[in-house]
Formats: C-alpha cells, structure tokens, sequence
C-alpha cells in the first residue's frame, strides 16, 4: 500500500481516535481488518498506513466522516465507503478480495 503524505504542514489527529474511526469504517464496509491480518491480506504496515492517513484526512476533520458513519453503522447492510475518504481504495481492495 502506498501512503501518501499531506503537502502542506497540518497537525495530524489523535492516534487513538483514528484507530477506531479506521476500525468503525471498516466495519460499515463490512470489513473484518483483524481477519483480514491474520490471512494475510492486509499487513501491519498497511494497518498502521490507513490510521496515519486518517490522521491528515480533511473530510475527517470537517465532520463528514463522522456523520457518515453513524448513518452506515445504524445500517443492518454494508456500506460502500466514500471516494471522498482517504482510504477508499484500500478499503475497496479488501472488499474485493472477501
């Protein structure tokens, strides 16, 4: 996975809170990440990659990723993630390959 940095200096957000912002989007795309690392289909690089990319995430940051999900997780249905978030094509890819 390729992680791109932000070109402008910006502060980045709390780890912790972006660990499970990571965590709960995954999960309204129906994505289990720790079944995912265990079978190899995603590393703990990549983990670690699609946390410090929410970090810098501008959508994050202006409250649309939050509204977001609580719309996806009140569904009983998987929801496919924004183009807008930062991770969607690596969430994408691991929906693929479910």
């Amino acid at each position: 996975m390729r992680v791109t940095q932000p070109t402008e200096n910006k502060p980045l957000g709390e780890e912790n809170h972006h660990y499970w912002r990571v965590v709960a989007m995954a999960k309204a795309a129906g994505l289990d990440l720790q079944e995912a690392l265990e079978d190899g289909r995603l590393s703990h690089e990549e983990w670690a990659g699609l946390v410090q990319q929410c970090r810098g995430c501008d959508w994050e940051r202006e409250g649309g990723c939050g509204r977001w999900l609580n719309l996806a997780l009140a569904s009983e249905t998987p929801s496919e993630v924004p183009g807008i978030c930062v991770n969607h094509d690596r969430f994408e890819a691991l929906s693929d390959k479910e």
